[in-house]
């Protein structure tokens, strides 16, 4: 009985040793799953009037920002960085999360109260050239109101698309208006971080030479199914314009399907339209895929 056991006992470790030894060999030839980075966010929406009166025009502005904490790892630190930089721009890149959103906010203040004095200007002089000239109001009819500047908005935020296999992909979305008819404006931004490195990962990083054209067709495959049309003459009647023309434009996500590519209003479409989103799965890209890349390992999951 106590031979049986042990040879049990034996057979089960031996079965718990080739699991683990398989299991190894798998995680050897791949990467890891989960990304090691936490994430923060802060919010704040602020308002400033000309002048600090509330009985003025106005400009406001609201911020979402979602970032990677830091820790003693410097590459986690560059890290930071990027998504600042990503978000409000290169001249914020060495601030901390919480002084960027301040100083970003504080410039769009300051632009805004340059905007509202340079209007203000032009009304005076448009005052002044109606003295000169009696009987023609030469004001322009769209600001004459009351003379009363124009109220700004700007909403700016982000989002963690994917955040796996030593790969972060990111969307920056910023949408203002400056108050005038038709000023409403959206904007997409898109970046892959490659955690290895720290770096961006670029087109050039993943494709080989003359993907662009070879993508073409894909983009324009895609555009035609999901507007539900079935020619290119039919997108160009509901607002598309130079789609035979079409090649990808470095503004891509990267999750463990596919590629997916953002083409902001006035790309190849008209403002009225919502920015397309164009996915292009790993199975019809492979072809194009770079060899022993990170995304060509991801492909081949």
């Amino acid at each position: 009985m106590e031979k049986l056991i042990g040879r049990l006992n034996f057979i089960l470790i031996l079965l718990i040793s080739i699991v683990n030894i398989s299991c190894n060999d798998r995680g050897a030839s791949k990467f890891r799953v989960t990304n090691d980075i936490e994430f923060d966010t802060i919010r704040s929406v602020k308002r400033h009037h000309i002048g600090g009166d509330s009985k003025n025009p106005y400009c406001d502005i609201r911020i979402e920002f979602v970032y990677p904490k830091t820790n003693k790892e410097t590459e986690l630190k560059s890290i930071q960085q990027f998504f600042i930089k990503s978000m409000f721009g290169s001249s914020f890149e060495e601030l901390e999360p919480e002084q960027a959103i301040d100083a970003y906010v504080s410039n769009y203040f300051d632009n805004y109260s340059k905007d509202a004095d340079t209007y203000r200007g032009t009304v005076t002089g448009m005052d002044e050239l109606n003295a000169l000239i009696p009987n023609i109001d030469i004001h322009d009819s769209e600001h004459a109101m009351n003379d009363m500047f124009y109220s700004y908005f700007e909403s700016l935020s982000d989002s963690i698309t994917f955040n796996q296999y030593d790969i972060i992909s990111f969307q920056v979305k910023q949408s203002n208006s400056k108050g005038e008819p038709n000023s409403f404006y959206v904007s997409y931004s898109n970046y892959v971080l490659n955690l290895n490195t720290g770096n961006q990962i670029f087109e050039g990083d993943i494709f080989i030479a003359g993907y662009d054209i070879a993508m073409q067709n894909m983009i324009i495959t895609a555009l035609i199914e999901q507007n539900e049309v079935e020619t290119l003459e039919d997108l160009e009647d509901i607002g598309y314009f130079g789609v035979r023309e079409i090649v990808p434009n470095k503004n891509f996500l990267i999750d463990d399907k596919g590629i997916t590519y953002t083409f902001n209003k006035g790309e190849y479409s008209a403002y009225q339209l919502d920015a397309p989103q164009i996915f292009i799965p790993y199975n019809v890209i492979r072809p194009l895929l770079r060899e022993n890349t990170i995304i060509s390992k991801l492909a081949n999951l």
